[in-house]
């Protein structure tokens, strides 16, 4: 999973096909518990879609601000920059994974 920067949005998840940005912040404890099991499904799904760590206050505030991010972990899927879909709140690799097979 690579860390995300707000030029990103631009020069790359407007290209992809798919995009999987999974919006953060240091502080946030169920982030921290969502990142191994993101970086593990980013290497499951590797070829299928991209991945990518924002963090709101540093490299992703621009775009997590434009994506209304409320709360966090947010994890978002787009398909060349357009949302497809979102799942608010750390949850378990079981549930991510639903989540992911049926938007890509």
């Amino acid at each position: 999973m690579e860390n995300f920067l707000d030029e990103y949005f631009d020069s790359k998840i407007k290209q992809e096909d798919i995009s999987v940005i999974q919006f953060s912040a240091a502080w946030c404890g169920p982030c921290k518990s969502l990142k191994p099991i993101m970086d593990k499904l980013s290497l499951e799904y590797k070829g299928k879609a991209n991945f990518y760590y924002a963090d709101i206050e540093e490299g992703g505030i621009n775009t997590g601000s434009a994506a209304g991010i409320r709360g966090v972990p947010t994890v978002i899927i787009y398909k060349k920059g357009v949302e497809v879909d979102r799942k608010v709140g750390g949850v378990p690799e079981s549930h991510m994974k639903e989540f992911l097979d049926k938007n890509i």
